[in-house]
């Protein structure tokens, strides 16, 4: 008995990376995976990494078939979630992973590396979600009671912290925990949730930073994408069905919980208009103890003595 048995799961960005490592966990633990990923080039309609994971989890016994429709395309995403439902009956569980990097520093970014991040991202995870909660809307009106439906999104610490070079990507990141947050409230009332992850792991759009980490020579990999997925399965199952709004950074062995969003300290006045210059000497308690000019990243080293298995 698996966790997800009997469910239906669409992972987008499934041919590679964290996209991979979640749907064949999700389908070790019973799900039916709809593997989305793009095509290998213009006007072919296949994708060859796709069709590997799919493979994989059909030669373990799982069910999985390939979907190659662009997810930022409006007709796309009405036909991936409709593929999952005409192939294995009904959609439980969306998990938008799909993403594009296009790094340039502010003044030299063009408009169409900001267009294609936002669109790929911001909107990349819109489309799909909008056809797949028109789906579990229109199950729990005709069937009067809760859907069970799960929607994990992908966003990244650069959405919380902002990376150099990376305006457009941080920007897409930062909207899509926002995005996160006003769906798990509107589809509450149907039984659905809806959360949003950062995860940590060596991939092709990360290797710029994770890659730097290079492969542990023996003991546990922090940074496998193998990591991140057993958070999502477990988001994806009815276990969590009280889990819902909220932001998680994965990677390694953790799992964190992002407080907030929600003020860090406050000044008062004392009942009066403030005045501009009495701001600057109020601002050092407005700041105490943090960086005045934005918040730090996190600090990604590992202790030495944290490669080996316990």
């Amino acid at each position: 008995m698996g966790l997800l048995d009997g469910k239906t799961a669409i992972v987008t960005g499934a041919g590679r990376g964290v996209g991979r490592s979640e749907a064949l966990l999700l389908a070790r633990e019973g799900a039916a995976v709809v593997v989305n990923d793009l095509p290998d080039a213009p006007g072919v309609a296949d994708s060859s990494a796709a069709r590997e994971v799919v493979e994989e989890i059909v030669g373990s016994g799982g069910q999985a078939v390939t979907n190659v429709d662009d997810i930022t395309d409006w007709s796309g995403g009405e036909r991936l979630v409709q593929h999952a439902v005409d192939t294995f009956g009904q959609l439980d569980i969306l998990v938008c992973n799909a993403g594009i990097v296009r790094d340039r520093v502010i003044f030299n970014m063009s408009e169409q590396e900001w267009d294609d991040v936002i669109r790929v991202h911001l909107k990349g995870h819109f489309v799909p979600a909008r056809f797949a909660t028109a789906h579990w809307r229109a199950r729990a009106k005709a069937s009067g009671a809760p859907v069970g439906g799960r929607l994990i999104l992908t966003s990244s610490e650069g959405g919380l912290y902002g990376h150099d070079g990376q305006s457009n990507y941080s920007a897409a990141k930062a909207g899509i925990i926002a995005f996160g947050l006003a769906v798990a409230r509107e589809m509450e009332r149907y039984g659905v949730t809806c959360n949003s992850i950062c995860p940590r792991a060596r991939t092709r759009m990360t290797e710029a930073a994770f890659g730097t980490f290079g492969l542990p020579e023996g003991g546990f990999d922090h940074w496998h994408p193998d990591n991140v997925a057993p958070w999502v399965a477990y988001l994806c199952s009815d276990d969590a069905a009280d889990i819902s709004g909220h932001t998680f950074c994965l990677g390694g062995d953790v799992v964190e919980l992002v407080a907030g969003p929600g003020p860090a300290r406050a000044i008062d006045s004392g009942g009066r208009t403030w005045n501009p210059s009495d701001l600057h000497k109020a601002s050092n308690d407005l700041f105490a103890g943090t960086d005045r000019r934005f918040a730090p990243f996190p600090d990604y080293s590992i202790p030495a003595d944290s490669s080996a298995v316990s």
